[in-house]
């Protein structure tokens, strides 16, 4: 979605238009496409509505993706997911510019409404422009820059929009759809793997898929309109407005999360069997228990403690719950603490195992940790059979 910093400036050359007058007879509106940016915000891609009207010599963009980056505790209120997102009115322009300015493809189609259609879609824009209604909570996958636009659309032309009848088979997942968003950044995907628990396993049907611009530009151009008892396309082909390639990133496999964490495991495993100073190993052990608190701790946050209902029933929790807390201080306080380390291995471990059969998808990074985990708790928990085990 586009990222946008809104400053006093803007805010004020924008109120002066915040409300369109009607009826306009020649009045144009067009769904705006932009394709996707090489920064982990943008690779979705974003969606606006441009609204041109000649007899008031307007040519603007709706924009609801914007937000504004000096708000108090900006940082907090994101991870909290009580960020404000906001709807502002732009110079098409100026909306252009930024575009431009990224080398990112915009794509413009004439949306076919009827006069009283365009009345209504109207009247439901300037009802958004609304100093009242301007804000809202952003929900990634239900309440965004492209589905405010979608929910208009859909009350401006009401039962006379047909959505094409879904094709046999089984749709996409949420977590499916942006993991294809996210293939060329795969540190990124694994963070976004990690973070987003089982609600990205429902399925996005027709209208759900909505929630990604270019998806939308898509599924939109699929939909028709009964017009005088014939069905006429609800958008017209795109035109070209910006032309760039969509940007494609190098990947680097040995950089990659699998590649790293592999290399991990087998570093510790020849350090556990090499080195014999125990305080050493001590050390390592708490570098290692450091990491793995921390992304507890941020596990229990957003399961518990954030309004993200994406991050909420995250399974990932199961091995990266508290207990990796408890042994952390039973390291740096140099106790023994096998009772909790065996825990921790047994919990481990049932994951490990049991985690294809659970509802939500692991990313296999998540798994290589979650081994690397039980190969250290495992040695803390002083099992016989385990030949890293010092005493």
């Amino acid at each position: 979605m586009k990222k946008a910093l809104v400053i006093i400036s803007i805010l004020v050359m924008i109120s002066r238009q915040s409300v369109i007058s009607m009826p306009v007879n020649d009045t144009t509106v067009y769904l705006i496409t932009c394709g996707p940016g090489i920064e982990t915000y943008s690779i979705y891609g974003h969606s606006a509505l441009r609204v041109v009207i000649p007899a008031q010599n307007l040519d603007i963009v709706y924009n609801w993706g914007v937000f504004d980056f000096d708000a108090p505790n900006f940082a907090w209120n994101f991870a909290k997911g009580r960020l404000d997102y906001m709807v502002v009115q732009q110079r098409t322009s100026s909306f252009l510019q930024e575009y431009f300015t990224d080398q990112r493809y915009v794509l413009s189609q004439k949306i076919n409404l009827t006069a009283s259609e365009m009345q209504k879609l109207l009247e439901l824009v300037n009802v958004n422009m609304l100093p009242q209604n301007r804000k809202y909570k952003y929900d990634f996958f239900y309440d965004n820059c492209s589905t405010r636009i979608r929910d208009l659309l859909e009350k401006s032309v009401g039962k006379l929009l047909n959505y094409p009848t879904p094709e046999p088979g089984n749709p996409p997942t949420f977590r499916k759809l942006i993991g294809e968003c996210q293939a060329q950044y795969p540190w990124y995907k694994f963070g976004v793997d990690l973070l987003v628990g089982s609600p990205a396993e429902k399925k996005a049907h027709f209208r759900d898929r909505m929630f990604l611009p270019i998806e939308m530009k898509n599924c939109l151009s699929e939909a028709s309109v009964q017009r005088s008892g014939k069905m006429v396309p609800l958008l017209q082909n795109p035109e070209v407005m910006a032309d760039f390639p969509t940007p494609s990133v190098k990947q680097h496999f040995f950089i990659s999360p699998p590649s790293v964490f592999t290399l991990l495991i087998i570093i510790i495993m020849v350090l556990g069997g090499v080195i014999k100073n125990l305080k050493v190993l001590r050390y390592i052990d708490i570098f290692l228990f450091t990491i793995f608190t921390i992304l507890a701790v941020f596990m229990i946050f957003f399961n518990f403690f954030t309004d993200h209902v994406q991050c909420r029933w995250n399974l990932n929790i199961i091995w990266l719950n508290p207990v990796i807390a408890v042994c952390l201080v039973m390291l740096i306080l140099n106790k023994p603490g096998v009772v909790w380390f065996r825990l921790l291995f047994y919990i481990t471990a049932f994951f490990l195992v049991c985690h294809y059969i659970m509802p939500q998808y692991f990313n296999v990074s998540s798994l290589l940790l979650g081994f690397i985990l039980l190969v250290r708790s495992s040695v803390r928990a002083e099992f016989s059979w385990n030949p890293l085990t010092k005493r």
